[in-house]
C-alpha cells in the first residue's frame, strides 16, 4: 500500500514563527510512520516556500504531497490567507476554512458572532493605530473601568498581552499591542479561573467532541503570556477543579462557539469561569501542538495518543478531498 505523502507546514511570517517551528517538528516526529510519508514544509519569515530543504511554491505542493498538515500560527497561517492559496491549487490541509479562519483570528469579530448566540464575552474597546492617546485612554475608561487586559487584536500565542491595573499605565500597554497588530482591543478584566478546552470533530458534521479541561494556575492578575506558556519550566497548568454543571456549561459553549464560526477539524477555547458562568476570550483554530502546549495535554487526559490525534485529522482533512 502505497502510503499518504503529508507535507507538514511550519514558520510562517508573523510572531509565532519559532511557535510554529516547535509545533511542526512534533507533528513530524510523531506522525504514524507505517500509513504516512512526511514532508517538511517550510515557510520562512521572507515568504519563501520550501518543501524538505528544496525551494518550491504552492503551484508545485500537489506534485509532492496529498494533504498538508497545517501547523502555521498567526499571521497567514491562521487568519484564512494560506488555506485561500491551498484551495486555490486545490491542496487538501488541515483545519478550518478561509473564512471561519479570518473570523477566528480577529478577536472583535468573533466576539460579535459569539455574543450574536448568546455567549457571555468581556466588554471591550478596540483601537487603532494612528489615534490620538488622550482620546484612547478617555474612549475606554469612559466604558470599561480597570483592571484591563490589553491584546493584539489579532494574533496569539499571548504575544503582546498586558494586564493593567491602573489608567495611567493603559497608555504603554497599548502601544506594545499595537506593535504586534493594527489594532488592539482592551477588554475589562474577568475575574475567574482561567480553562482552555478543546473541540475535535468527529466527521460528523452535527457532532463534535469536548477534550477534558486544562486550568491555568495563577494567582489574580497575572496572565499566562508566551513566556509562562512557552518559556516557563514549570508550566503552570493542569486538570481543572470543576463540578458537573461548571463542566457541562463550558462544553456547551465551546460547542456552540465551534457550530456557529463553522470552526473545522479541531480548535481551542479559552475561557474564565465566574460565578455567573463561563465567560468565553477567544478561540485558536490553529491552537500550538507542541509537548507542553494546553491541546496536547487535554488530548493526553482524553487518552488519546498524539500518533492517533495527527492520523485522526489528517483523515478529516482527506474526506473533503
Amino acid at each position: 500500500m502505497n502510503k499518504i505523502r503529508v507535507g507538514v507546514m511550519r514558520g510562517g511570517l508573523g510572531g509565532e514563527y519559532y511557535v510554529s517551528l516547535k509545533t511542526g517538528a512534533n507533528v513530524l516526529a510523531n506522525l504514524p510512520r507505517y500509513r504516512y510519508e512526511p514532508h517538511d514544509i517550510l515557510i520562512t519569515n521572507m515568504g519563501e516556500w520550501n518543501i524538505d530543504g528544496i525551494p518550491t511554491s504552492p503551484s508545485k505542493l500537489m506534485q509532492r504531497v496529498d494533504v498538508v498538515f497545517n501547523a502555521l500560527h498567526g499571521e497567514f497561517g491562521e487568519d484564512g490567507k494560506v488555506q485561500t492559496i491551498l484551495e486555490r491549487h486545490n491542496v487538501p490541509y488541515t483545519g478550518s476554512a478561509p473564512l471561519a479562519s479570518a473570523i477566528g483570528m480577529n478577536k472583535e469579530l468573533a466576539k460579535k458572532y459569539f455574543s450574536s448566540v448568546g455567549i457571555k464575552v468581556p466588554r471591550g474597546v478596540v483601537v487603532s493605530r494612528g489615534e490620538e492617546v488622550g482620546e484612547v485612554v478617555d474612549k475606554v475608561t469612559a466604558e470599561i473601568k480597570a483592571p484591563y487586559v490589553v491584546k493584539p487584536l489579532t494574533g496569539g500565542s499571548s504575544i503582546g498581552l498586558s494586564f493593567v491595573q491602573a489608567e495611567k499605565e493603559l497608555v504603554p500597554a497599548i502601544e506594545t499591542a499595537l506593535a504586534h497588530s493594527e489594532k488592539a482591543l482592551i477588554e475589562e478584566y474577568v475575574h475567574g479561573r482561567e480553562i482552555t478546552v478543546g473541540v475535535i470533530d468527529s466527521g460528523n458534521d452535527e457532532i463534535a467532541y469536548v477534550t477534558p479541561p486544562m486550568e491555568v494556575l495563577l494567582s489574580s492578575g497575572v496572565l499566562f503570556d508566551y513566556n509562562k506558556k512557552y518559556r516557563d519550566a514549570k508550566h503552570p497548568v493542569g486538570p481543572a477543579r470543576m463540578n458537573e454543571a461548571e463542566r457541562k456549561s463550558i462544553e456547551e459553549v465551546a460547542l456552540l462557539a465551534h457550530k456557529k464560526l463553522g470552526i473545522r477539524h479541531y480548535a481551542e477555547y479559552d475561557f474564565i469561569l465566574t460565578e455567573n458562568g463561563p465567560y468565553l476570550l477567544e478561540v485558536n483554530t490553529l491552537p500550538a501542538l507542541t509537548e507542553t502546549s494546553l491541546l496536547k495535554k487535554s488530548l493526553d487526559l482524553h487518552g488519546l495518543s498524539f500518533p492517533d490525534f495527527l492520523d485522526y485529522v489528517l483523515t478529516l482533512a482527506l474526506r473533503k478531498k
